[in-house]
């Protein structure tokens, strides 16, 4: 074979590899937590992408953890305007858009993650994921964390203890009991709490397992009251993916990732309860305490939760006693 013919063998080969790669569907998964240290959300994302590559069907994942591609709060709105494909995001995030979402934050509704674990089958989550889908938005996996309370003044246990303290507590229906019980309230993503904390904006906060230990806030506090028997704190944190990408997708492709999703919910659940043990494990090796709501502080938190943010959500949001009477139905 002469010169010629052999480069015209190599453009060939060329071109068609380039128009292989071409046919190659690609989806960008943003979230806003730590890539590559053990955080369980961007493991299920990251699970999901090697799924979808072993089914071998043309579609290919690419993930942008710790806010490298938008800001935690961007996620949703990104998500509905089809500038972004899939995400793993705490959905209270979005409430200021839907206040329905607010639900998934609600103090005391999940308690532990048995209920939770039925609560994904529920006419609750079923009314939830309505208001998803009207967005534009599908959920690939359900996933609810608990979490607890740390701060670096006093423990947390009882209402009168958060009083005078400057806290964050992730979505409205918190930030609203945790007024009434006396603390100031400082609204920000999970990823801002470590600085926020380090500078005197905080003094303690609300947030996920996976997050006290992923955003490595046993730097900062004291005293952690993990979620034990009684957690007051569980929120809904799904993989999304924008109905619009959905909808580019082949029906192989499609199922690929339904499937992904349903291997990465599945192992979410596996882990659920281990992240709290996690959690105290590691803050206890940092030299903080870490303690427990015992029934009597857990029902007190929730008379103050029913007078306030329970109350206020039944009156402002459609549907919103609806939703708090389904989701209390599931026993």
């Amino acid at each position: 074979m002469n010169k010629k013919a052999l480069s015209l063998v190599v453009a060939a080969g060329l071109a068609f590899s380039a128009s292989l790669a071409s046919a190659e569907t690609v989806l960008r998964a943003s979230h806003q937590f730590p890539g590559g240290k053990g955080d369980v959300r961007d493991e299920m994302v990251q699970l999901i992408a090697e799924e979808v590559k072993k089914a071998d069907v043309g579609l290919t994942v690419q993930v942008y953890p710790g806010q490298s591609l938008f800001k935690a709060k961007e996620q949703w709105a990104a998500m509905t305007q089809g500038r972004l494909d899939m995400t793993a995001l705490p959905l209270d995030y979005a409430s200021g858009r839907h206040p329905e979402f607010s639900a998934t934050l609600m103090p005391g509704l999940v308690r532990n993650h048995e209920r939770a674990q039925r609560l994904n089958d529920s006419e609750f989550m079923g009314m939830i994921k309505k208001v998803i889908n009207d967005a534009g938005v599908r959920v690939l996996a359900d996933a609810w964390l608990a979490g607890g309370f740390a701060s670096d003044v006093r423990c947390i246990t009882s209402p009168d203890t958060v009083e005078g303290q400057t806290m964050r507590a992730a979505g409205p229906a918190f930030d609203e009991m945790l007024a009434e019980a006396g603390a100031s309230i400082a609204s920000m993503p999970s990823s801002e709490i470590y600085t926020a904390m380090q500078t005197g904006v905080l003094d303690g906060a609300n947030t996920s397992s996976g997050s006290f230990v992923s955003y490595r806030i046993y730097e900062q506090v004291t005293c952690l009251t993990a979620p034990g028997e009684n957690a007051l704190w569980f929120m809904y944190e799904p993989i999304l993916i924008s109905e619009r990408s959905w909808d580019r997708l082949t029906p192989e492709q499609q199922e690929a990732l339904t499937d992904a999703g349903q291997k990465a919910e599945e192992f979410f659940a596996g882990e659920a309860a281990q992240l709290d043990q996690k959690m105290a494990d590691v803050f206890r090796e940092n030299g903080v305490e870490v303690i427990s709501m015992s029934a009597d502080d857990y029902q007190a938190w929730l008379k103050i939760a029913k007078e306030s943010s329970y109350k206020s959500f039944a009156e402002k949001v459609p549907n919103g006693q609806a939703l708090i009477d389904a989701a209390l139905a599931v026993e």
